[in-house]
């Protein structure tokens, strides 16, 4: 017998001790926590460097606020509140200022990319912890595999990936909430509902929420229902004064913004929750909500919700159970009320991914541990071949969005911001602006005057756009702002006509016009702007060969970042 035989046997025939034990129970909740986190992480390299390129309009703000300039989306540009995530563009602005985001590069790799990934990834693992705390008042002992399944089936869920890793605030609005349920769910089950400490945070945790989404706001009756739901007349008293308290916690910071945003923009809504014109939801609200489960698989959730509705009626901690249900079915209707997403992927889902996943997967934890043994195998048999058409679909989502990935930040910055710099420099114009409905890449990498057509952060033109006045932004854009470039295509070219006013072949020379039927969309610049019919044919020279080859390269390879760096400036940057 070998010398490493010898110490195998013998450490077989030592026992267990308590010390092992104990290292082992210490270790497993963040080795599952990890496990999950690196299932993200691996999902995420499916989409490579791609960032959406709504998630870059907060990174040209986070620069501004960097470098001292304020809320402006360029230097130079007036005060405009373009952003609606507010927490978020904090962590950015702070990245910039340590010389992590929006610098160079970060480990080899361009920090606009990395750093928001990374955040993304940190966020999950908040969200994982809370979990964890969640499975830890049920299961303890085995609270770490209820984490480690619940964050494999969350990195599953392409929505959840996707969005995670875009470059947006997702995954610390996820975070938030998730915690909120979570809190709630632990003092129902300590009886702690009645306590200052659970008012306080509840209302500090629906602040924060609201502060990184705006329909962070519905969660603001999390508590007073949680308060409802365990009421009793002897307690009436203290349930009301509690909820104040709620109320209070949330109302000082968020109050504390709202009084800045009135005081700087002489708004109550940020400038993109006024252009895209939320208002009372319609019947559409009833049936949106539905669309997540033909994305999840009619199997899947259906097991879910009877697998929901069992721990309901069997669990001793059912009424703990109610309250983590709680937000997840508040998520639920503001996914219902909230203006459809043209994004895709089901964006505005994140929360409620992540606590249907909690809520499923304690509940078949529950169920498992109340079966007998040969009932379990046939439960996970069950479990597994519900699945299995979840997987297939989100198999598909997943290679349906690498190959047409929503709107790349690369993809603008190149062809609008880069692209019209070099328009602008053959033409020789040092001082320029550009009206175009794109305003992510473009805005971190234009040194023009962006002017924007969709209204996000452009307050006139929100408001033209929110009363549905087209001649009204017509007339703004033809005999006020007379942008020096104009860029429209396909929905914009119909929704404002602006390509088909008189006043466009009046005033501007067609640069690049895209060839094929429809309305007219392309670039146009003004004819005051061009000093010779030289410099005329040398920019659409220039926009005939490059803008189609850009638009090639960056749909043919959509996952790619945009170089080493992005600054104002630049021309045109081809992988």
């Amino acid at each position: 017998m070998t010398a490493s035989a010898v110490s195998e046997a013998s450490e077989k025939d030592v026992p267990e001790t308590p010390a092992r034990r104990g290292l082992a129970v210490r270790i497993a909740p963040y080795l599952a926590v990890l496990a999950g986190v690196a299932a993200l992480a691996w999902h995420a390299t499916l989409y490579g460097h791609w960032i959406v390129d709504d998630a870059a309009i907060t990174f040209s703000y986070a620069r501004s606020f960097a470098d001292g300039l304020g809320p402006v989306l360029q230097p130079g540009q007036p005060s405009v509140e373009g952003w609606s995530n507010s927490t978020w563009l904090v962590l950015l602005a702070v990245g910039k200022l340590f010389g992590v985001f929006d610098s160079g590069t970060l480990f080899g790799l361009p920090d606009y990319v990395l750093f928001p990934k990374l955040l993304g990834l940190l966020f999950t693992a908040g969200t994982l912890a809370a979990c964890h705390i969640a499975a830890k008042q049920i299961f303890e002992r085995f609270a770490w595999l209820a984490t480690l399944v619940t964050g494999l089936t969350l990195a599953a869920i392409p929505s959840f990936v996707i969005w995670t890793v875009s470059g947006l605030e997702n995954s610390l609005f996820g975070m938030a909430v998730a915690w909120l349920a979570v809190l709630l769910f632990v003092a129902v089950r300590k009886n702690t509902v009645l306590t200052a400490k659970v008012a306080v945070w509840s209302g500090v945790l629906v602040a924060f929420a609201a502060l990184t989404r705006p329909e962070g706001l519905i969660y603001g009756a999390a508590y007073p229902l949680v308060v409802l739901f365990q009421l009793r007349k002897p307690l009436l008293g203290q349930s009301v004064k509690l909820v104040v308290v709620s109320v209070v916690a949330f109302a000082i910071p968020f109050g504390a913004y709202l009084a800045w945003r009135i005081a700087e923009f002489g708004r109550l809504l940020a400038n993109p929750s006024i252009a895209k014109g939320q208002g009372l939801p319609g019947l559409s609200a009833l049936k949106q909500p539905f669309e997540l489960v033909g994305y999840a698989g009619v199997a899947g959730t259906i097991l879910l919700a009877l697998t929901i509705g069992y721990a309901l009626v069997r669990a001793d901690w059912r009424q703990a159970f109610v309250a983590l249900l709680t937000p997840l079915a508040l998520g639920i209707i503001a996914y219902g009320v909230m203006v459809p997403d043209w994004m895709g992927q089901h964006r505005f889902a994140t929360p409620i991914w992540i606590l249907a996943a909690l809520a499923g997967t304690l509940a078949a934890g529950e169920l498992l541990r109340r079966s007998r043994a040969a009932l379990r195998a046939v439960v996970v048999l069950v479990l597994v071949a519900a699945a299995i058409p979840s997987g297939m679909g989100f198999a598909s989502s997943t290679e349906k969005f690498q190959q047409s990935p929503t709107v790349p930040a690369c993809l603008i910055a190149d062809r609008f911001g880069r692209g019209f710099n070099t328009m602008a420099d053959i033409l020789g114009l040092q001082q320029a602006s550009l009206l175009l409905p794109d305003l992510g890449g473009s805005s971190m990498t234009s040194r023009l005057h962006l002017v924007d057509m969709a209204g996000l952060v452009e307050a006139d033109v929100a408001d033209f756009v929110k009363k549905g006045d087209m001649p009204g932004l017509r007339d703004y854009v033809f005999d006020k702002v007379k942008p020096t470039f104009i860029h429209s295509w396909g929905p914009w070219a119909a929704g404002n006509g602006i390509t088909v006013d008189a006043r466009i072949d009046r005033d501007y020379e067609p640069v690049f016009v895209y060839p094929g039927v429809g309305l007219r969309s392309g670039d146009f610049v003004r004819k005051d702007a061009v000093s010779s019919p030289e410099k005329l044919k040398a920019v659409q020279d220039y926009a005939a060969k490059t803008m189609p080859e850009v638009e090639r390269v960056r749909f043919g390879k959509p996952l790619n970042d945009c170089g080493p760096s992005i600054h104002p400036g630049q021309t045109v940057y081809l992988p």
